[in-house]
């Protein structure tokens, strides 16, 4: 199981990270294309930025669980990692503008690419100490309700900072 766990984590790390770097700007690519919208962010809002690492990592997690012959609950270990990185993303953003009063681009690409990391190690470390399966249930209505509430704030976003374009 170590070998085809590694190749798989290895191959979600730049997987995730190649699609949310080239789905940050597909909005715009496709004439504001509201569906598109719909799975990439439509505005700098740190909100719409979770999408970058959500979906990829949602549309590696199907590819990966044709492996769940070799590596036993990788999907429940993907979503669990995914919930995780989406949680961190605007923790890690405010954290670091609130302490130091100011915004920079490179620390917010830098938080994209160590949630990434963050969300496929943990996955790894659930697979690896058979804790994957662990609240299934709860695993899986979190990424429902996590995917719902994207395209409800996406369509409808409320007037609070963390919705709000800067």
């Amino acid at each position: 199981m170590k070998k085809p766990l590694s190749k798989c984590i290895v191959t979600g790390i730049l997987f995730v990270s190649i699609a949310g770097t080239l789905a940050h700007s597909l909005y715009g690519w496709t004439g504001k294309n509201i569906l598109i919208g719909l799975f990439t962010p439509i505005n700098e809002a740190v909100w719409e930025h979770i999408k970058l690492l959500f979906f990829p990592t949602l549309l590696f997690t199907a590819y990966a669980r044709r492996f769940r012959e070799s590596i036993p609950h990788i999907g429940y270990a993907l979503c669990r990692g995914n919930l995780l990185g989406c949680l961190l993303i605007p923790t890690f953003y405010y954290t670091y503008t609130g302490a130091l009063g100011v915004h920079f681009s490179a620390a917010d690409i830098a938080i994209f690419f160590l949630c990434v990391l963050i969300t496929f190690l943990y996955a790894h470390r659930l697979v690896r100490t058979s804790q994957a399966e662990k609240h299934r249930l709860l695993t899986m209505l979190g990424t429902a309700i996590l995917a719902a509430v994207i395209f409800i704030f996406t369509l409808f976003p409320p007037a609070v900072p963390l919705f709000v374009s800067p």
